[in-house]
């Protein structure tokens, strides 16, 4: 199954509605998601600070900031035909 892994912040409203779209397409696209949270951890945070939420798709670069739901059915459905 396909993970879908989102870094964010507690208290990050970004990361929160970027977490909802994710959730609204889970099921009809079929995919897992993996929340991890930067909070404390120095590495992860200098990575991805600036940029949270960020979004992979099994690892890859999705995107940043914002889940556009057309964007990520598209960067998805091409992923998939890359396997």
């Amino acid at each position: 199954m396909t993970i879908v892994t989102i870094y964010g912040r507690t208290g990050c409203h970004l990361c929160e509605d970027a977490l909802k779209v994710l959730e609204s397409l889970k099921d009809e696209l079929n995919f897992e998601i993996k929340e991890i949270l930067i909070d404390g951890d120095e590495e992860l945070s200098k990575k991805y600070g600036e940029q949270i939420p960020v979004t992979l798709i099994d690892g890859e670069h999705h995107d940043f900031w914002r889940v556009d739901p057309e964007r990520f059915r598209s960067s998805l459905e091409k992923h998939r035909q890359h396997q």
